[in-house]
């Protein structure tokens, strides 16, 4: 009941912003609508020509940036439009969320929670660093440690490998392994913990944790996560692991210590190619635009090959692959996974080689169309012109050998979350008027006893 009012909404809201377009304003307010749509492809271009030129191009780009929205709104004040586009916008904005409100379906199913005992000999990582210092604020070594944890707190000014204190926390006779951190060292000590078959537990203590989000942890109170210390489940969550070089298929499987462990993502290409740069931490604006003019145009950095279930993705300029892919529409993998046990990984391509190409990727909401490619696929084969590449994984920066390989270890991490837990709240999906009409009208229809057309 409540989608189809959200979807009957929608297209009222929908219908509305045009009337008011078309009654106060007649046909001036229409050619003026259609020049704020230009307007805003030539300001997606001008992003572009930023991006991708130095110099007096860049110049001009960020001249063009500023003066073409100046330009429309002072024609709208102009014509004495200004306030009726503006209502028109407020209602087609009105019109966009109830339509995707209406489109959120049913939550999928949850994944299956398994019973879990109280564990004897926990051993917990936590960096006091990670998040801003939520180690600290949230005083979670003391409540682990009251609760019969072993608790060891990384020294900021001493680098530590967190994959050997769990090794040997093991050998000591650990019975579950935990960390409060980032997502990258959330990985490491996984990546132990699946070796030994232990449970693990997620403390969200970084500063996104978007592992933490897909479990439906909660971010905003850390310590909430220790309750899976006293009162858990297990979720059975995969694992996707990266190896580098080797033969396309080797004789035996690669030992786990061999391959570098994420529970996030391995990002390829742009991004990875900034974030190794030396100056990069020091200045990143300054680095990024530096930095990408070369990239984008592909004057600098290896060029990629990426190889999984479908077509062969050729010189994408920027590449994703994740542990499960992500909601639809969230192409930049900054959002939720519905789940993080469906075996296959995400995969996202990106290709811009043109203004108008950005311009309307822009327009299209960054949804599947030219200059994106989305797909998943049981295994993911990057390769390359150069004989090694940086890899983004999970935040961390690192370089590897080509081929870089990535696979899920389906089912493979033994998560140990809270009973009692917020849980994953699913976004809502892209915008589809097609998707919205049906909906509006096929349960209207349903609903008086009618049937669907």
């Amino acid at each position: 009941m409540g989608r189809r009012w959200a979807a009957r909404l929608s297209l009222a809201a929908g219908v509305a912003a045009l009337l008011v377009l078309v009654v106060f304003g007649g046909l001036v307010s229409l050619v003026l609508m259609g020049v704020g749509w230009a307007g805003l492809a030539l300001s997606a271009a001008g992003v572009w020509w930023m991006l991708t030129h130095t110099g007096r191009i860049r110049v001009l780009a960020v001249l063009l940036l500023v003066a073409v929205p100046l330009a429309v709104l002072a024609l709208y004040a102009a014509a004495g439009l200004l306030w009726v586009v503006l209502v028109s916008l407020g209602l087609w904005a009105l019109a966009v969320f109830a339509g995707r409100a209406a489109l959120v379906e049913d939550a999928p199913p949850a994944m299956p929670e398994h019973p879990a005992r109280r564990p004897e000999r926990p051993f917990l990582i936590m960096n006091p660093r990670s998040g801003g210092g939520k180690v600290t604020k949230f005083r979670l070594a003391e409540r682990a440690r009251a609760l019969g944890a072993e608790v060891v707190v990384l020294d900021p000014d001493r680098p530590q490998d967190v994959a050997q204190l769990a090794r040997e926390a093991v050998r000591r006779g650990a019975d579950l392994l935990g960390v409060a951190g980032g997502d990258g060292t959330q990985a490491l000590v996984a990546g132990v913990a699946v070796a030994h078959d232990l449970p693990f537990v997620v403390i969200s203590a970084g500063t996104r944790n978007h592992f933490a989000l897909d479990l439906g942890l909660d971010r905003k109170n850390p310590a909430r996560c220790l309750e899976a210390l006293t009162d858990g489940v297990e979720l059975r969550v995969d694992l996707g692991y990266l190896r580098a070089g080797g033969p396309e298929e080797p004789e035996e499987p690669a030992e786990p210590s061999t391959e570098v462990v994420f529970v996030n993502s391995a990002s390829f290409g742009v991004y990875a190619e900034v974030v190794q740069s030396p100056a990069y931490r020091d200045d990143k604006v300054r680095t990024i635009l530096e930095m990408l003019p070369d990239l984008l145009a592909q004057e600098s950095g290896a060029r990629l090959s990426v190889r999984g279930d479908g077509p062969v993705l050729d010189a994408p300029q920027a590449v994703l692959v994740s542990n499960n892919p992500y909601q639809r529409g969230d192409s930049a993998g900054l959002g939720r996974r519905e789940r993080l046990d469906t075996g296959e990984l995400g995969v996202l391509g990106v290709h811009v080689g043109s203004a108008a190409e950005a311009a309307e990727l822009l327009l299209r909401g960054g949804q599947q169309g030219r200059g994106l490619t989305e797909t998943t696929a049981r295994e993911v084969v990057v390769d390359a012109d150069a004989p090694v590449i940086p890899v983004g994984v999970d935040g961390e920066a690192l370089t590897l050998p080509t081929p870089v390989r990535c696979r899920l270890a389906p089912g493979a991490l033994r998560v140990r979350v809270p009973r009692h837990r917020p849980g994953v709240r699913l976004g809502a999906p892209p915008m589809d008027w097609r998707r919205v009409r049906r909906l509006a009208l096929t349960m209207g229809r349903a609903a008086a006893g009618r049937g669907p057309a």
